[in-house]
């Protein structure tokens, strides 16, 4: 069975032995001698950490040791490489505890319950200080500092483009609004882990959940002062990673650094209170903007000053503006843009990626504006945003802030969501409601947006090997947690070499086995990891080609594949070798070209040179309660632009898992702390995430604008319904309450806070 490369929605390869239950969870997995890591987690927000009592816990049954920074502090090296040298994050803390969830201790155990035991009876002593929580107040000249060698809790400031002279000079009106995109926990499925197994030759096996398999080996690596070659990483199957998983943690640097210490294999696996408040969270960003139109609608200039929280390490957030700066035009042809930006540490949980990162917060932006824009001037929405996009005889189109667009088609996106959810019939319908003065009024919001995907990172490896069972083996250096890289990547080589995708094994999240590799992030997999699958694969036919020639003393040009992915002379269909056949040619040295090396295999790395952009637009349609503040989800229409479509069913997924997760933004998931820097959301009761109950039918269609930068035509769509589908519920909800005066909300527009904006409006 051959399968074609382009367009078919081949089921999931993945998927059988997950759903009978086979899936290889590190939970799953069981190590003869095995010990119990349990981090002792500080619980107070700010403080010096003055003394740190292990006696009893140490002497408490099946406790085999405690440790606190002094027993590794010759021999544990930092984990983090920020700007300031000063601000570095050590695996246990040493003098100070940054945050409710910061480490203090490790016990290591027997069993979880002894360590759950002995970890209640590690006392530390703290000397308490005042915390900062407010991402404003953390830029003040009094405010608690956090690392006084740096004496300010600023990590960047006055960043971002220049400062535009008279900005705004050619609008005839402005508007204005404070955005706060809001503190959200990726909250995968399954929690952090580690399963760290020491090696006779001093070496460590580590079983881990990440994103960047080959960036935790070089972590550990370095923070144990150790040889890479002496670390080895393996990914199992993985439940979610949302971009927190990329980061490597505290917790497995030690967890592979006590193994080597006991000579004992360490395992530490993370409960779901502890991941809501040690996982590094997302977005906490805060945007004052300013956009300028002429008053037909079109935009003239922008204006954004972002703040962003980095939490109490700087970590990738700290830098995550920047993303949100290269996004800042979104589909829109805007003359002028300024935006600066700067960043803080806070007492509050460390903030990295976290899925869209740093590109949602511009699109929101963007969207949020334009609709407030429409109000202003009398506008339908649709026709501010189709006036202002970038038209396709524009691309490749660089953007005020230098951003190299490469292909679009934004007006087609917007046009075929508008015919998808009946925009003139929902419009007529929402007058009805209003004319009527009805309870339950109706809100439709736009989201039109683009991504860039492969934004940094664009070198990537793939190898193709041929056995002489004619079986093929591919190794990505991409890692898949819901991906479905075994699917896809199986079905683009399948396509190249002719084969079934019964015959081809997938190896991926295994240092040992990979050479090399970016890792899954930033909707990079298929153009990066994809198209250096489908060169490598391309190379092994070549070879076939050439050792079929030489077999057959024919030319290479008179050598073909034929239909059944047999290789033979053109016209001579006897002549045809299997892939099978070639293999056992390539492996005797006697049969081979001069200079052929044995071996039906080839690899290859892919260095694109620039970032693709996807896009698209995400119309949804609210039902809100105007009594109670309760908002309901109509229906929600998503049509997305991810270059060429390799698999419409795994598209498609991605799709309708990154508008729940944008729902949850718009409607319900805040990560909070009180006054004091002590979080309250530590549970799934007090962090509220949307259900199917919440989501309602979701209508999906793509249009296809392939890229110029691979060859396969691929953009990014990991991150796509994240971004679209934000803004799109969230302009809804306010377009549903705006003649109500209501102009403009924080997310998450739960019941509570529409209720209240409904009564102070009255």
């Amino acid at each position: 069975m051959s399968v074609t490369i382009h367009g078919a929605s081949v089921k999931r390869i993945e998927d059988p032995r997950l759903i009978r239950g086979e899936g290889t969870y590190l939970a799953n997995r069981s190590v003869e001698g095995q010990l119990w890591m349990l981090p002792v987690r500080s619980d107070v927000p700010h403080a010096l950490v003055t003394s740190v009592d292990t006696e009893a816990a140490s002497t408490m049954p099946g406790v085999v040791a405690v440790f606190t920074h002094v027993d590794f502090a010759d021999h544990l090296m930092p984990i983090d490489a920020p700007k300031q040298p000063e601000s570095t994050r050590r695996p246990l803390i040493t003098d100070r505890a940054r945050f409710v969830g910061d480490i203090v201790a490790v016990v290591v155990a027997e069993s979880p319950q002894q360590a759950r035991d002995a970890a209640d009876a590690v006392w530390p002593e703290y000397e308490m200080l005042n915390a900062v929580v407010d991402i404003d107040t953390a830029f003040e000249d009094a405010a608690p500092v956090l690392f006084p060698e740096l004496g300010t809790n600023a990590i960047y400031q006055d960043r971002g483009t220049d400062e535009v002279p008279d900005l705004h000079s050619d609008a005839e009106v402005v508007v204005s609004a404070r955005i706060v995109h809001q503190r959200l926990a990726a909250m995968p499925l399954e929690p952090n882990n580690a399963l760290s197994i020491p090696r006779p030759d001093g070496g460590v096996d580590i079983w881990a959940g990440t994103q960047q398999v080959s960036g935790h080996r070089n972590t550990i690596s370095t923070a144990l002062g150790i040889d890479r070659d002496l670390v080895h990483v393996k990914v199992p199957d993985m439940g979610g990673g949302f971009g927190a998983k990329i980061y490597c943690y505290p917790e497995q640097v030690l967890t592979a650094a006590i193994a080597l210490r006991l000579q004992r294999p360490v395992r530490w696996h993370e409960s779901r209170s502890e991941n809501l408040k040690a996982m590094t969270h997302g977005r906490a960003q805060m945007h004052d903007v300013e956009v300028g139109a002429t008053r037909d609608g079109r935009i003239t200039s922008l204006r954004v000053m972002a703040t962003q929280d980095a939490g109490a390490y700087p970590l990738y957030g700290a830098y995550m503006p920047n993303f949100t700066q290269r996004m800042a035009s979104g589909p829109y042809d805007i003359p002028r843009i300024e935006f600066r930006w700067r960043s803080a540490v806070t007492n509050t949980t460390p903030v990295h990626a976290y899925r869209g990162a740093g590109r949602p917060e511009a699109t929101v932006d963007l969207e949020r504006t334009i609709d407030m824009l429409a109000v202003e001037l009398g506008l339908d929405p649709a026709d501010v945003r189709r006036r202002n996009f970038i038209k396709p005889e524009q691309f490749p189109y660089t953007t005020a802030t230098g951003e190299l667009y490469d292909s679009g088609d934004y007006a087609a996106a917007l046009d075929r969501a508008l015919e998808l959810v009946d925009y003139p019939a929902v419009r007529t319908e929402q007058q009805r409601r209003r004319n009527a003065g009805e309870r339950h009024q109706l809100g439709i919001g736009i989201g039109s947006y683009v991504e860039v995907t492969a934004p940094t990172g664009r070198k990537d490896w793939g190898r193709v090997e041929v056995a002489e069972t004619g079986k093929v083996t591919i190794y990505s250096g991409a890692s898949s947690h819901g991906h479905s890289h075994e699917t896809t990547f199986s079905q683009i080589v399948a396509s190249v070499l002719k084969v079934g995708l019964e015959d081809i094994s997938f190896v991926q999240g295994d240092t040992d086995a990979i050479v090399r590799g970016g890792g899954t992030m930033g909707s990079r997999s298929m153009q990066m990891a994809g198209t250096a699958l489908v060169r490598a694969g391309q190379s092994v036919l070549e070879k076939a080609r050439a050792i079929v020639a030489h077999e057959a003393e024919a030319s290479i040009d008179d050598v073909v594949q034929f239909d059944d992915g047999r290789i033979g002379v053109t016209g001579v269909p006897d002549t045809g070798r299997t892939l099978a056949e070639v293999a056992v040619l390539a492996n005797d040295p006697a049969l081979l070209p001069a200079d052929t090396e044995p071996g039906l295999d080839a690899e290859d790395i892919w260095i694109q040179q620039e970032a693709s952009f996807a896009f698209g637009t995400h119309i949804s349609v609210t039902d809100v309660d105007t009594e109670t503040g309760d908002v309901r989800l109509v229906s929600h229409v998503a049509v997305d632009d991810c270059g060429t479509i390799f698999n419409r069913m795994v598209v498609d997924g991605q799709v309708h898992g990154g508008i729940a997760q944008g729902v949850g933004q718009a409607l319900f998931e805040e990560f909070r702390y009180d006054e004091a820097a002590n979080p309250t959301s530590g549970n799934l009761t007090s962090y509220l995430m949307p259900t199917a109950v919440n989501l309602p039918s979701i209508t999906i269609d793509h249009t296809e604008t392939p890229t110029p930068q691979n060859s396969l035509g691929a953009k990014g769509i990991g991150e796509a319904g994240t971004i679209g589908a934000t803004p799109a519920v969230m302009n809804a909800v306010l377009d549903a309450i705006t003649h109500l005066g209501v102009t403009h909300l924080d997310m998450p527009l739960t019941p509570s806070r529409v209720w209240h904006a409904l009564h102070r409006s009255e």
